[in-house]
């Protein structure tokens, strides 16, 4: 026998399954580099986070890990949005590409680990494939805002390989870089919180660390000894992993409470969410299995599930549970791929109700591993004693990859945008109104009567929505019908009395009209609900300086600085207002900060131009006049301020240039005309 020969033999098939892995996710993921932003949460997590949009900063370092921003606490995942922004900017290509990345460092990671655990290279290999390929884990690949899953599993599988170097070799290093694998898991995502018992179960199959009662009966009293010291070793080793789960578990609890973002009891019935966890179990393994209707929403079906698919899906679990718990001494892999689908769903199966959804694809994304375990380990066995046994196990395979293949380049397409995902969920579900509602917000920019349409086919569905009702006033807004608009929003008001925006908005509408003191007012609520909020804040300065009442307007743009210093358009409006004192030197600062942070604000250099002049400061005027030009080539008025300035040191033929350019600009505008008639006047005389 050739030792070399074999040796080469198997790292020619572990090439081999690498490449195919990396080549089959590369195939069907490549086109998500032409996507766009859904319009989904991306707005929470990139095109509307101006901390994220900064890119990796100090600052935005410290935000990262206070912040409770979208219900969660995940500093990791929020660093990585600012890496990506930092790299591609607001190009949605990078952002999607970085999450396809990462699923192939997944699915490596998983052949690996059970490849090392098992030394079953096809089987370990089949596992990876299924992981892949799944058309149930498009939903966290392609989203964008879904970064927090791929990252998350990929520290929890670097956390489980960890755990099997520890099992290798114990010592206090390798046990340490377990703990620090599941923090860092868990300040992606705390999904992770299960892995303490997913490592449990990969104690008691494939490392067989665990001994059962029989295997140590007929030893000596000291042999059943060690065995029973050893199994609550193995338990007791896991305990201060629970120190970084409980305290991720405290966080994720204040920061969704912080937001709302927990359903109450009275809102939606324990016995109701029992129903649906159960329901929802065995839906994820029906679609598991024939992965259609697939949708980015689901909408709770509250007290509307008949009994009988509650206790049949009871009954199938309890079966299920009972059946592998009787073959685990002869087919361990079933208890243990069972229980951690079961084990790892539980965080999300809606016992805890966050949102308003029933289930979702992106909840499987770690569960689907314990199924695809048990086919694959489940198939071979079947097959074990056929004849023609590796033909039958290809031809299934093969046509098993190549059907979810197939459904994963189908379910891929959808999300390409905002429309054309939610008119697939819309199609595929019955009475989505969250779906209606984000294709009303994707039509939003393209076509407002669309968007009626789908926001008003949400309140159908549930009348006491209140974003559809926010949005739709909105659209209403854009399209100049504002008393309808004002309607919405204090029907969506009533529902929600904290609705920031609606608030804020109907506040902008009587600023419009000039009813300055019931802007105030709105502007005032909007902000009790949420004092953080610089939009509504800066609002209601802009209100206090129309009042005549600066002080109180310098003393708002003052307090959203000490949260958000980096936002020219509050050093620019601060500016403007101390300009307006007379408080010179400290409006100079002010538009010297706000182009500090904006160089191409064209507003701010025009008036840092005219106080320049005023000092006397000719030639920084000037410098200031041309960048307000070169930023915004039809400032007028930056044209005729340089042409007043050539006159009067004599050049004025450069200057009519200037005068001629403003009111090519603007014809109507008679300083120019008034300038350029003088500059030909004394051009005559001379």
């Amino acid at each position: 026998m050739n030792i070399n020969s074999d040796h080469k033999h198997a790292f020619f098939n572990v090439l081999l399954v690498i490449l195919c892995l990396i080549i089959g996710i590369v195939v069907v993921y490549i086109k998500v580099q032409k996507f766009d932003f859904v319009g989904y949460d991306d707005e929470l997590y990139v095109t509307k986070n101006l901390h994220v949009q900064k890119g990796i900063s100090l600052e935005g370092l410290k935000w990262a890990f206070t912040t409770f921003h979208s219900a969660n606490w995940h500093p990791l995942t929020w660093l990585s949005h600012m890496l990506d922004c930092e790299l591609f900017g607001l190009n949605p290509a990078g952002h999607h590409w970085a999450n396809v990345e990462f699923h192939i460092a997944n699915t490596l990671l998983l052949f690996f680990i059970f490849f090392r655990m098992t030394g079953a290279l096809w089987k370990s290999a089949f596992v990876a494939a299924l992981f892949a390929l799944h058309p149930l884990h498009v939903e966290s690949v392609a989203w964008i805002s879904e970064r927090k899953d791929v990252l998350s599993t990929f520290f929890g599988l670097l956390t489980i390989a960890a755990y099997y170097r520890y099992v290798k070799k114990s010592s206090a290093t390798n046990y340490l870089l377990i703990f620090i694998f599941i923090c860092l898991g868990l300040m992606a995502k705390p999904i992770l919180v299960t892995i303490p018992f997913v490592l449990l179960l990969l104690d008691f199959w494939p490392l067989k660390r665990f001994q059962y009662k029989s295997n140590f009966l007929l030893k000596s009293e000291k042999a059943k000894d060690d065995a029973i010291r050893r199994n609550h070793r193995i338990i007791l080793e896991k305990i201060p992993l629970f120190i970084p789960v409980a305290i991720s578990c405290i966080l994720t609890f204040f920061a969704q409470k912080s937001e709302g973002a927990v359903k109450p009891l009275y809102a939606l019935a324990l016995k109701y969410r029992v129903a649906n966890a159960l329901v929802s179990y065995t839906d994820y393994i029906f679609k598991t299995i024939w992965p259609h209707k697939l949708a980015v929403f689901y909408p709770h079906p509250g007290n509307t599930l008949p009994s009988w698919q509650i206790v049949v899906a009871a009954l199938l679990i309890v079966a299920a549970c009972y059946g592998a718990i009787r073959k685990a001494k002869k087919y361990p892999y079933i208890p243990v791929g069972l229980f951690w689908y079961l084990g790892t769903l539980v965080p999300v199966i809606g016992l805890v109700q966050v949102g308003d959804q029933a289930m979702a694809d992106r909840y499987t994304y770690i569960p689907l591993t314990g199924i695809f375990i048990i086919v694959s380990w489940g198939v071979s066995d079947i097959f074990k004693k056929w004849h023609y046994r590796k033909f039958f196990l290809v031809i299934f395979v093969a046509i098993l990859l190549a059907g979810f293949t197939s459904k994963t380049f189908l379910q891929l397409k959808y999300w390409e945008n905002g429309i054309t995902l939610f008119e697939h969920a819309v199609s595929v579900t019955e009475n989505n109104y969250q779906a209606h509602n984000n294709l009303g917000t994707a039509y939003g920019s393209t076509d407002l009567d669309k968007a009626v349409f789908h926001y008003k086919a949400a309140l159908k569905i549930k009348p006491e929505y209140a974003m559809a009702l926010y949005n739709l006033g909105t659209i209403y807004m854009k399209k100049g019908r504002i008393d309808e608009a004002v309607h919405n929003y204090l029907k969506a008001i009533q529902i929600k009395p904290d609705c920031f925006d609606a608030l804020n908005n109907i506040g902008i509408v009587f600023l419009n009209k000039g009813d300055y003191s019931k802007a105030v007012l709105y502007f005032k609520r909007a902000l009790r609900t949420d004092s953080k909020k610089t939009d509504a804040r800066m609002n209601l300065a802009n209100v206090f300086f129309l009042q005549l009442k600066p002080d109180e307007a310098i003393s708002q743009y003052k307090e959203i600085l000490q949260t958000d210093s980096e936002n020219a358009d509050v050093h620019y409006n601060l500016a403007y207002v101390l300009s307006s004192q007379n408080r010179i030197e400290e409006a100079v600062s002010q538009y010297k900060k706000a182009l500090r942070v904006d160089p191409k604000y064209s507003k701010a250099h025009y008036n840092l131009g005219n106080i320049l002049l005023s000092q006397g400061k000719i030639k920084e005027a000037v410098t200031h006049y041309t960048k307000t030009i070169k930023y915004k080539p039809d400032d007028v008025k930056a044209y005729n301020k340089v042409g007043v300035i050539l006159f009067k040191q004599g050049k004025f033929k450069k200057a009519g240039v200037f005068f001629s350019r403003a009111l090519q600009l603007d014809p109507g505008f008679s300083e120019a005309r008034a300038n350029l008639d003088v500059v030909k006047n004394t051009t005559l005389l001379k």
